[in-house]
């Protein structure tokens, strides 16, 4: 979808001369996506692009980005992100028309009459909601909705992750607020997205956009420090030429290079360490060409030539991301006693790990050979995901779930001989209702590594973890959770079960005095994700009045009752702030 899409004529002749500009060089630039798109497979059909094309311009035709280029700029783009990304002519055919049956008067049965039924699949896919019709909970419904089709297939999402990328490059036209907020939302859903769909080509340039939008001082600082290093490419060139000989001299057939870090990975680099300045260690890649067990040869080769640095090895080969990714990382003391960061992989490795999901289609041939096991790996965590899916009625606690569920930090342990995937910080409660809400309503105990635990002990990566339930031994205890079980578990799922089961047997789970905290606690944390905060709650008073509140407490049990969102709120706050006049 575009952010910026605005239908109108040109009002203008600047606006109408850019018009034909634009769409000149669009239609050049459907023989640049063919060429792309055939340089990676060869025996792509174009014509099916090309009709594509037609179509959607013909559609489009008079509608405008808000910068003043015509709107089918935008589907053309993603679909040339698409093709570089290596995706198969199908998606890019969805790409190209993937806003027509939203904006336009193309039907869904007549994308399908025309394309077939896997095209208008995937454009149904990220076709969003009606606000319309469905107020404020149509982001909320829409991602729920792009989930459980990415569920069959997979493409839905990349399509959206290209189409929110081109969005991103292209949000100057719009608002400061609007510009934030679309990048805080990216920051928050997409970009974990594309993390655990392993496809860093996308991620990087995403989070890249992400900072410009939402950090542009510290974009700008990391912007000039990249582009005055002195000295950089030729202490690379050193240590690459220094690295291949030590390879050569252990038979270590390989491809050795410099490996650029982009810019969002320099700024959370130097947030984290508190450095004064950007923070941002030369790092090479070595790609084997052999079995993985040439990685661990070549990285003897690496720390025999350098001293490695103690505490910053990781063996991500043995035990793989949550996304799959397979690599070798070490940290040594290079030439000049400089930090050099080395990643170290296969060939195989190195492709999964640029391309993640998309690498089965652009390189069909050398993925034909994964067995289905391989395949239901990698989609693992959405699967967990649809299965919570079908537990949450309401599209407000899904996408807060899957909030929870992409969380950056999080650990595996074990349970009942399978590996389970928490936030940081989980406790043996949240284990129990990964492993289903009848263990998780009927825990009285665990253990850790063979010891009793608390309940409320976090849990550390690779634990073993056993759910002792309320049966057998330790008799028939009072079924259900407990309340202070809320103040200690983490992970969305076990939240969501236990104020599921209160709400069940009509319990109240809290007074109206803690849902008025709740509520000013959301509004909060949902200010501070901006930068913000509120002096008086003068402005909170006045929203709440204009929005039909009798007072300020009743608009705050509203929030914690999830009937309005903390983050519309702050949109309105912000908003307000930002036009007042200034005196």
């Amino acid at each position: 979808m575009d952010l910026d899409a605005g239908p109108g004529t040109a009002t203008s002749l600047t606006q109408r001369l850019r018009s034909m500009l634009s769409w000149s060089s669009s239609a050049d630039a459907v023989a640049t996506l063919v060429r792309t798109h055939r340089a990676i497979h060869s025996g792509a059909d174009a014509g099916a692009l090309r009709r594509a094309y037609r179509i959607a311009e013909s559609m489009h035709r008079g509608q405008l980005r808000k910068s003043g280029e015509p709107y089918i700029t935008h589907p053309l783009a993603v679909a040339q992100i698409l093709a570089e990304l290596g995706m198969d002519t199908t998606t890019l055919v969805a790409a190209l028309l993937h806003d027509t049956v939203e904006d336009t008067s193309y039907t869904l049965e007549a994308l399908d009459r025309d394309f077939g039924a896997e095209v208008a699949y995937l454009v149904d896919g990220v076709t969003k909601f009606d606000k319309v019709f469905y107020g404020q909970d149509a982001e909320a419904e829409t991602i729920r909705k792009m989930i459980v089709a990415a569920g069959r297939d997979v493409r839905v999402l990349i399509i959206k992750l290209a189409d929110r990328l081109h969005n991103m490059r292209t949000l100057d036209a719009r608002s400061l607020a609007s510009r934030q907020r679309i990048a805080r939302a990216t920051q928050d859903v997409l970009v974990p997205l594309c993390d655990r769909l392993g496809i860093q080509f996308l991620k990087r340039d995403l989070e890249d956009a992400v900072l410009y939008h939402l950090e542009p001082e510290a974009y700008a600082r990391i912007h000039d420090h990249v582009q005055h290093r002195t000295n950089w490419t030729e202490y690379l060139d050193a240590v690459v030429a220094q690295a291949k000989v030590a390879l050569r001299r252990e038979k270590v057939d390989a491809t050795v290079g410099p490996r650029p870090r982009h810019y969002y990975s320099i700024w959370k680099d130097t947030v984290a360490g508190g450095y004064p300045i950007p923070y941002d260690l030369p790092r090479i890649a070595v790609v084997v060409d052999g079995p993985e067990t040439d990685c661990y040869t070549a990285l003897g080769a690496i720390h025999g030539l350098w001293r490695p640095v103690a505490g910053r090895f990781k063996d991500f080969i043995a035990s793989p991301k949550n996304n799959l990714y397979r690599s070798l990382h070490t940290t040594v003391i290079g030439p000049d006693e400089r930090s050099v960061e080395v990643l170290i992989r296969t060939e195989a490795m190195h492709r999964a790990a640029e391309y993640g999901i998309a690498v089965n289609y652009r390189f069909p041939k050398a993925t034909a050979a994964q067995t289905a096991a391989d395949r239901a790996d990698e989609l693992a965590w959405l699967r967990r995901v649809l299965e919570r899916e079908q537990e949450t009625p309401k599209a407000t606690e899904f996408l807060e779930a899957l909030r929870g569920d992409l969380a950056e930090a999080q650990i595996q342990v074990i349970a009942e001989g399978r590996p389970v995937v928490l936030p940081a910080g989980a406790t043996p409660v949240d284990v129990a209702y990964e492993l289903g809400s009848e263990k998780g309503d009927c825990c009285v105990g665990a253990k850790v590594n063979g010891r009793y635990a608390p309940l409320s002990a976090p849990l550390a990566e690779g634990d073993v973890v056993e759910i002792l339930v309320a049966d057998g031994e330790f008799g028939q205890g009072t079924r259900g959770p407990l309340r202070e079980w809320l103040d200690f578990v983490k992970s969305p799922l076990a939240q969501m079960q236990i104020n599921r089961w209160f709400s069940d047997h009509n319990e109240p789970t809290i007074t109206i005095a803690n849902k008025v905290r709740l509520g000013r606690a959301a509004i909060g944390l949902a200010l501070r994700r901006y930068s913000r905060g509120l002096a008086t709650e003068a402005p909170l008073r006045q929203l709440a009045t204009e929005l039909g509140y009798p007072d300020l407490e009743s608009l705050l049990v509203s929030v914690a009752d999830r009937k309005v969102a903390a983050d519309m709120l702050v949109d309105r706050l912000i908003a307000q702030v930002d036009q007042r006049p200034q005196r």
